[in-house]
């Protein structure tokens, strides 16, 4: 099955791991282009790679440290 070209906000949503509002967010600052066929908002599959690639990489994240419990 060939990936699809265009994804639904619910499924831009699923495949991303981001939230529904998270996407019209992105869609609304212009940071994600969104397309319009008829009621239905699209985005193409490469305007969504391209919108993830732009998003910050986390640099040497700190590691995890011991949790400290009070007794």
């Amino acid at each position: 099955m060939a990936a699809p070209y265009a994804y639904t906000i619910s499924q831009t949503a699923q495949v991303s791991a981001l939230s529904r509002s998270e996407i019209y967010r992105a869609i609304n600052r212009g940071d994600l282009i969104a397309r319009k066929r008829g009621k239905r908002t699209l985005i193409l599959a490469q305007d969504l790679q391209r919108w993830l690639d732009s998003l910050p990489v986390i640099e040497n994240p700190k590691p995890s440290g011991s949790v400290r419990r009070r007794v």
